[in-house]
C-alpha cells in the first residue's frame, strides 16, 4: 500500500502492524505507549508519511458534559451500589452521567455503546461483560471514546482499568476460614457469567497450596445471572450427593452465599461459627444485602468508595487531557465477619 492510499488510522494500523487502540493512544499521547512501540509507530509514520486527522479525532471528544456509565446488569446490587457511587461522583464533578445496563446481553451492551454515540460522551466508565463481551467492538468504542474499564479488564482496553484485586479477596477470607476451622471447599458455578469467578476459583487453589490443605471446587449447573436460584438448587444437590467434603464452604461470590443459606434452612441444616453449627458458610464482594441474611453472612467485601473514586478521577483527568500509560489498579477488599462463619 503506497503512502496516498492511508486515508485513516484503521489503515495505517494495518500496515504499521500495530493494534488499532496502541496507534490512537500514541497519537493522544507518545508517552503512554512503551518507548520500543512508539519508536516502531515513529519509523512507520516516516516511512509512510501518515499524519492523522485532528479534527475528526476531536469530534469524538469533549464535546458534551455527558458521561455515560455501563454495567452488565443493574438489577444485581454489586452493580447497582458501585453505579451508584459513580453516578454521585460524576455529579459532583460536574458532569451529566448517563446509566445503561447491558442486562447480561452481549448483543444489548453492543447497542449500548451504539446509543453511547450518539450522546457524544466527553467520557465513559465501562464495566464489561468480560469474555462475552464484542472485543472488536469494545476496542472501537474505547478508541473513539475516552474509556475507563472497571471491575472486569478485558486485555489493555480503554485509558486505563481499575476493579477489586481478587486474588487478595479470595486468598485473605481463605487464610481466615483455615485459620478458625475446617479448610474451605469451594462452591462456584460451572459456567459463570462474571470472568471474576475464573479468578477467585484460581485464587482459592493458590492460597491452599499456600496453606498445605488440599483444595476442593464444588462446581454446580447453571447459566447467566440468577446466582441465588442457581445457589440454592446446586447446595440442595450437592447436600444430597454429599459433595461437601468440609463443614466450611467458601462461596465464589455473595449471591451464590445467599442461595446457599437457604438451600441449608430447607433442608434444616444449622449454619454459623458456633459449637451447635454444621456448616460455616462465607462468601465474596460485600453485597449490600449480606448483613441481613440469616445467618448474617461472613465476606470480603469491595471498597465501593475507593473504586469508585480512583476510576472516576482517572477519566475526569483523561477528559482533561491527561493520558498516562495505560495501567491496571486493583484495590484490596475488607474482611466483615458475621455470624455465618
Amino acid at each position: 500500500m503506497s503512502p496516498r492510499e492511508i486515508r485513516n488510522m484503521d489503515q495505517f494500523a494495518a500496515v504499521s502492524g500495530i493494534s488499532r487502540p496502541t496507534v490512537s493512544k500514541y497519537f493522544h499521547n507518545p508517552d503512554s505507549v512503551r518507548q520500543t512501540t512508539r519508536a516502531r509507530i515513529e519509523a512507520a509514520i516516516e516511512q509512510y508519511d501518515y499524519r492523522p486527522n485532528i479534527f475528526a479525532m476531536n469530534q469524538n471528544r469533549k464535546l458534551t458534559k455527558n458521561v455515560g456509565i455501563v454495567v452488565p446488569l443493574l438489577a444485581d446490587p454489586y452493580f447497582a451500589e458501585i453505579a451508584r457511587n459513580l453516578e454521585q461522583r460524576c455529579i459532583v464533578a460536574g458532569y451529566s452521567p448517563t446509566l445503561f445496563s447491558a442486562h447480561g446481553d452481549p448483543e444489548q451492551e453492543v447497542a449500548v455503546l451504539n446509543n453511547l454515540r450518539a450522546l457524544k460522551p466527553a467520557g465513559v466508565l465501562l464495566a464489561p461483560l468480560g469474555r462475552a463481551s464484542d472485543t472488536e467492538v469494545l476496542a472501537k468504542f474505547c478508541d473513539d471514546v475516552p474509556t475507563l474499564i472497571f471491575d472486569s479488564s478485558v486485555a489493555e482496553l480503554g485509558i486505563a482499568f481499575v476493579g477489586s484485586d481478587n486474588q487478595q479477596f479470595t486468598a485473605h477470607i481463605t487464610d481466615y476460614l483455615c485459620r478458625t476451622g475446617e479448610p474451605p471447599c469451594f462452591f462456584e458455578m460451572k459456567n459463570p457469567a462474571n470472568p471474576n469467578a475464573h479468578r477467585r476459583r484460581h485464587a482459592y487453589l493458590a492460597a491452599m497450596e499456600t496453606f498445605g490443605h488440599s483444595p476442593h471446587v464444588i462446581s454446580v449447573a447453571g447459566e447467566g445471572w440468577g446466582f441465588e436460584e442457581i445457589g440454592r438448587v446446586g447446595g440442595h444437590d450437592a447436600f444430597a450427593r454429599n459433595l461437601f467434603p468440609t463443614n466450611t464452604i467458601l462461596c465464589s461470590n455473595d449471591r451464590l452465599a445467599i442461595g446457599l443459606l437457604t438451600a441449608c434452612y430447607e433442608r434444616g441444616i444449622t449454619v454459623g461459627r458456633g459449637d451447635g453449627s454444621t456448616v460455616r458458610i462465607a462468601g465474596q464482594d460485600g453485597h449490600p444485602h449480606s448483613r441481613y441474611t440469616c445467618p448474617p453472612l461472613t465476606t470480603i467485601s469491595h471498597d465501593y468508595d475507593a473504586v469508585s473514586k480512583h476510576a472516576a478521577d482517572t477519566l475526569f483527568a483523561a477528559i482533561d487531557g491527561s493520558v498516562e500509560r495505560w495501567q491496571s489498579t486493583r484495590i484490596e477488599g475488607r474482611l466483615i465477619l458475621r455470624d455465618s462463619a
